[in-house]
């Protein structure tokens, strides 16, 4: 792909200019990153999704937050070119992932509380590792499509993007011209690929709900049954909020410092809450439902 750009690369503005808010956000900041790898390596999966969801959290947080660390310490916070557009393919990519890979969880639930018996047939081992794959495919592709389109936008003038990482929408601002391609596969793509996944979340907790309510006559085993679904809601809570937030309002209007505060809740506060929300949770779980523990323990988790 040849490169019609004549800058070679960026600056980023990032959170603050103010140096002794700086030194500030650069330990709580870091106390986060360190507490979020350390918090998504160490703790025990109960089932394959999550491992899954700890890898994409440790990767996307790794993908924003040392580059913003690195800002809080220097003057001036250069990017190139190309590590401009590797930023936003592992951020998109990553972002997107995660997003898809809560709804396959949200199926998950659906099939171990609609179809207990029949839960270790239909979520077997290799329908799962195709689930996973699916996942990871769609998000790299979906932001390869945007690196692209993003990489061939002429950039002949100012460099200065007002955000802490690459994202499209401020360089959408810099670009010199047309940005209609971009912007299209932004809110007509983007907004799909979260939407999609959104929706499989919502149908399968409309037929758990309505599972439960109809066909479970214990309301001990009603409320059991949407413990078991507490931890993923809070997830989808924590990420999809900002993300529909951030990306159902597309423009590249005056809107840097909002799209910098939502873009910093699923970045960096989401990897960190992640695990302790599941963990807290699973312990939980396993105190009053065995028989989660028995459908858990003949899967490979």
């Amino acid at each position: 792909m040849e490169n019609q750009t004549e800058v070679t690369e960026f600056i980023l503005m990032g959170l603050t200019n103010v140096r002794e808010l700086q030194c500030i956000l650069f330990a709580i900041f870091l106390m986060m990153y360190l507490a979020s790898l350390v918090g998504n390596a160490l703790h025990t999966p109960m089932y394959f999704f999550l491992g899954n969801l700890s890898c994409l959290d440790i990767f996307y947080s790794t993908t924003t937050v040392p580059k913003m660390l690195a800002g809080f310490l220097s003057e001036t916070q250069k990017i190139s070119f190309g590590g401009c557009m590797a930023q936003v393919h592992f951020f998109y990519f990553l972002g997107s992932s995660e997003g898809i890979l809560l709804g396959v969880m949200a199926f998950d639930r659906y099939v171990a509380i609609c179809n207990p018996l029949r839960y270790t047939i239909i979520m077997r081992k290799q329908v799962s590792q195709l689930m996973a794959a699916a996942t990871w495919s769609a998000g790299f592709f979906h932001a390869l499509m945007h690196t692209m389109a993003t990489a061939r936008l002429p950039f002949c003038g100012p460099n200065r993007i007002e955000h802490f990482l690459c994202d499209i929408k401020p360089l959408l601002k810099l670009a010199c011209g047309s940005t209609y391609l971009s912007l299209m596969l932004l809110n007509t793509v983007t907004s799909c690929v979260a939407m999609g996944p959104f929706i499989a979340i919502l149908l399968s907790y409309f037929y758990i709900i309505t599972f439960l309510l109809f066909k479970v006559q214990s309301q001990s085993g009603r409320q059991k049954a949407f413990s078991t679904c507490g931890s993923h809601l809070m997830v989808v809570s924590l990420l999809y909020v900002p993300v529909l937030f951030n990306y159902m309002l597309p423009s590249v209007g005056n809107a840097s410092q909002r799209d910098m505060m939502v873009t910093l809740i699923y970045s960096a506060l989401t990897p960190l809450l992640n695990p302790l929300i599941y963990t807290l949770r699973n312990q939980e779980v396993k105190s009053w439902l065995p028989i989660y523990e028995m459908v858990c323990s003949r899967r490979f988790c």
